[in-house]
């Protein structure tokens, strides 16, 4: 039931945000990382400004000013505050943000509760699916505020996002031919999954395990972050400005590595599944190790037959439109297709990622240098 669905999606949401203290809600370390005040008020914002008040008559908007404040990028539905400068929305209250959940709760009650059209129950799916997005970016954005407490404050004890480790090995072969890729179900998908179409590859291996801390930390040792002659030009020149040394989160302290985790501040596990890498550092590490990332194809290929899902994994696609791929009309047809020039795919999903929230042919994006989400490296070699 679409309603029940809702329902149990806005409780996650709310979930993640119990450890939390009210000093949490509010700040904003940079403007990619967005203060969980916001996302619980954002979400809730797709909801009123994308069904409620066109699709209700008569609804009651909660607050006027909420539209303005509250959207992200969709510039069909107006102007927005600044993304820079959400940490210093402290008006309104972390109370009225949850009073606005529960008013527009209450209204989608009711609506998803009557006879709900085909086309407003499509909206409602996507509203749940992107709720779901929010959830990750929650706790990303809140680990990256928090990793900068100098006392290494702790969401969960048994919460690290990072501990997870391989449960295979070895190298799957792919053969050379011609595959089918993108959604083909019946099910929701995002429209950048489509249209499915026909891919040649080559004959591949992939590695059926991600790469470890301790396989990375070899990457480190033996000068990888020193030497130019691993790294695309742009990388390398990012390495050098933002002085980077190791993955994000990691820090060397009196010749041993740790790094911070939702648990807090914890020794390296050299046989956990490395994390918090960007694709100039994944690009890095294959060319010293003398192979390559895997083409998103490759990896959509193989995926039924690897373990996936603990980390988002680098490809060497360009976020790019599929053949047959068309924009939606109006608000809706912001919510990819505008963005797809100068982004790299992940495929997969993370121990970030909601539940019920991945698929094989899920295309996540983001800017080469990007580390902060739960991001790793699966190898690939051309055969």
């Amino acid at each position: 039931m679409l309603y029940q669905r809702y329902r149990e999606t806005r409780a996650y949401t709310e979930s993640l945000c119990e450890p939390l203290e009210i000093e949490d809600y509010i700040p904003q370390a940079v403007e990619f990382a967005s203060p969980p005040k916001w996302h619980l008020a954002h979400v809730t914002w797709f909801f009123e400004e994308m069904i409620l008040r066109p699709h209700v008559p008569n609804y009651p908007v909660f607050d006027q000013d909420f539209a303005f404040l509250f959207n992200s990028y969709y510039h069909a539905m107006g102007p927005r505050a600044l993304r820079a400068e959400r940490g210093v929305i402290t008006r309104p209250t972390v109370a009225q943000v949850y009073q606005y959940r529960a008013h527009v709760d209450e209204h989608m009650q009711r609506l998803l509760q009557s006879d709900a059209s085909e086309s407003v129950s499509s909206l409602v799916e996507l509203g749940i699916q992107h709720e779901q997005q929010h959830q990750e970016l929650l706790l990303t954005d809140l680990k990256y505020v928090l990793a900068l407490n100098p006392t290494f404050p702790v969401y969960r004890s048994d919460f690290s996002l990072v501990s997870n480790h391989n449960q295979d090995n070895g190298w799957l072969e792919v053969a050379a031919g011609l595959y089918p890729i993108g959604y083909r179900g019946t099910g929701f998908c995002f429209d950048n999954e489509l249209a499915s179409h026909q891919v040649q590859l080559s004959d591949v291996q992939l590695s059926r395990a991600l790469l470890s801390n301790g396989e990375y930390l070899a990457f480190i040792e033996d000068g990888g972050y020193r030497d130019f002659r691993h790294w695309l030009d742009e990388g390398w020149a990012w390495v050098q400005r933002e002085e980077i040394e190791a993955p994000l989160y990691w820090q060397h302290i009196d010749g041993e590595w740790f790094y911070y985790t939702l648990g807090g501040l914890l020794p390296v596990d050299p046989k956990a599944i490395l994390a918090h890498v960007s694709f100039y550092e994944a690009n890095a590490f294959a060319n010293w190790a003398g192979k390559r990332l895997p083409t998103e194809f490759e990896w959509e290929v193989a995926a039924s037959q690897l373990d996936w899902g603990k980390r988002w994994e680098w490809s060497a696609s360009a976020y790019l439109p599929y053949p047959g791929f068309t924009i939606n009309e109006g608000a809706v047809g912001e919510y990819n297709g505008k963005f797809m020039v100068n982004q790299m795919v992940l495929r997969g999903a993370s121990s970030a990622t909601s539940p019920g929230h991945s698929r094989t042919t899920y295309r996540n994006f983001f800017h080469p240098p990007m580390q902060w989400q739960v991001s790793g490296i699966r190898l690939a070699a051309s055969v």
